[in-house]
């Protein structure tokens, strides 16, 4: 699995960290989505599939 984020669509509105804190983040000065891991294991790919499925913004991509 290969996780992309990108940052020009993320409205903040923190899904993803709520999802899968492992693989996402926020930058403290405006809450835009930062990507910790972009080959998360397989153990995280039904967390990381959650949170692109809720992003409101559709700002994360997933590769298989």
């Amino acid at each position: 699995m290969k996780v992309t984020v990108d940052q020009d669509k993320c409205v903040a509105s923190g899904q993803c960290v709520v999802a899968a804190m492992e693989v996402f983040d926020q930058r403290d000065e405006d809450g835009i989505v930062v990507l910790l891991d972009a080959e998360p294991p397989a153990g995280q790919a039904e967390d990381v599939r959650h949170a692109a499925a809720v992003c409101p913004a559709l700002a994360i991509e997933i590769q298989d």
